[in-house]
């Protein structure tokens, strides 16, 4: 088999995994999802389920990911160019405690407002 082919085969099963990732990835979407709508108006849940994906995400940044980096500037190179072309760093962001508390204060008008 000489280098081209080689190549061929390399990007076409590479292209084949990646597919099958974002199958799963949509499957894993999907499940995630369902358990949130599942869990509509139990505030309780759904922060659990917030906990569960903040771990993860540090669970597979801190481990495997940093495991991954690449080891040379032209790998280096690709990856931010892909991180930069779809979408940036995935971060979670978390509620602000003022915008908590806003809708805290919020609701406890309203509650005050009926028992009038």
């Amino acid at each position: 088999m000489d280098h081209d082919t080689m190549i061929r085969d390399y990007g076409k099963s590479k292209a084949e995994e990646i597919t099958q990732r974002s199958a799963e990835l949509e499957q894993l979407a999907q499940t995630i999802r369902s358990i949130a709508e599942d869990s509509t108006g139990d505030g309780l849940a759904l922060l659990a389920l917030l906990r569960v994906l903040e771990i993860l995400h540090r669970e597979i940044r801190e481990g495997l990911f940093q495991e991954a980096l690449p080891s040379n500037r032209q790998a280096l190179y690709s990856l931010l160019k892909d991180i930069e072309a779809t979408g940036g760093w995935p971060y979670i962001n978390r509620m602000p405690l003022q915008e908590f508390l806003r809708n805290l204060i919020a609701e406890d008008d309203t509650c005050s407002e009926t028992e009038r």
